[in-house]
């Protein structure tokens, strides 16, 4: 949380900082108020005790003040003008929100798989890029305030996951705007376990299950997976040759079709939540 401490914002305004502890136990409260004795800026924390990821977004918007609401995840860390930079922006572009990008930092060297395959990197875009929803996340987010109705529910808890993809697909249908601030830089702390193959996988099985929430079309949908799945699954031995990152890719992309192939039928393989954060 340092780095939220230490953010240049040039007086051109203020801004304070609302913790949502995401645990019935308040396992984050200590720190919390740790933190509190030093800092300059006020800090309001509050718990959700319910375990999801959208109901705690929900409770972070319910106790922001102001005229924006910004997002960034507990394992990322913004550089200095991050909240500046994503704040001009907004001013520049007259959009509705800001997204940034959210670069890895591993606790430890990965194995070089991981690496070649750039499993961690997310796409980055233009400064000024106006994106869709299917580019919609809130790890790193800039929102102006009037997106958010009193009495609803701005993220769904229905989503194990993909909660922000469904925000951002019903507010541009809406007719909001957004655009990318790709100076806005936040880095993601990778910890180990996200490198197993066991992690990659089950989080493409859920992410292939909750794909179908988002879908319009969702025999369409269900129809390429049903051509997908096979083609990439003998394609794989011979991939293997190729390397393991090329390899784990597509065997990433074959529990995505399949988790929405066994979600399409009723089957959830998943019985813990593997977010995609």
């Amino acid at each position: 949380m340092d780095e939220l401490r230490i953010q240049d914002t040039k007086n051109e305004f203020t801004y304070s900082i609302v913790v949502i502890d995401n645990d019935q136990l308040e396992s984050a409260k200590p720190a919390v108020l740790e933190f509190t004795k030093t800092s300059p800026i006020m800090i309001k924390y509050c718990v959700e005790p319910r375990q999801n990821i959208a109901l705690a977004r929900n409770k972070a918007i319910e106790n922001a003040s102001g005229d924006y609401v910004v997002f960034i995840d507990d394992d990322e860390l913004p550089i200095p003008e991050w909240l500046l930079t994503l704040f001009r922006a907004c001013q520049v572009y007259n959009v509705d929100g800001v997204l940034g990008p959210v670069k890895p930092r591993y606790e430890e060297q990965p194995p070089k798989w991981i690496i070649r395959g750039k499993f961690h990197e997310r796409p980055t875009y233009p400064t000024g890029f106006i994106i869709n929803w299917r580019k919609g996340r809130t790890g790193n987010t800039l929102l102006k305030r009037h997106l958010f109705v009193a009495g609803e529910q701005p993220f769904r808890p229905e989503f194990l996951t993909g909660e922000d993809q469904d925000f951002f697909r019903r507010m541009i249908e809406k007719g909001h705007r957004f655009v990318w601030c790709n100076e806005a830089i936040a880095y993601e702390i990778v910890p180990a376990a996200r490198c197993q193959r066991s992690f990659m996988l089950k989080r493409a099985l859920l992410r292939g299950r909750i794909s179908l929430l988002h879908s319009t079309s969702a025999r369409i949908e269900i129809l390429k997976s049903a051509i997908a799945l096979p083609m990439y699954a003998f394609a794989l031995p011979f991939l293997l040759l190729l390397g393991q990152h090329q390899f784990m890719r597509y065997l990433v992309k074959v529990c995505d079709h399949g988790g929405r192939l066994l979600a399409w039928v009723g089957i959830n393989p998943i019985k813990e939540q593997y977010v995609t954060e």
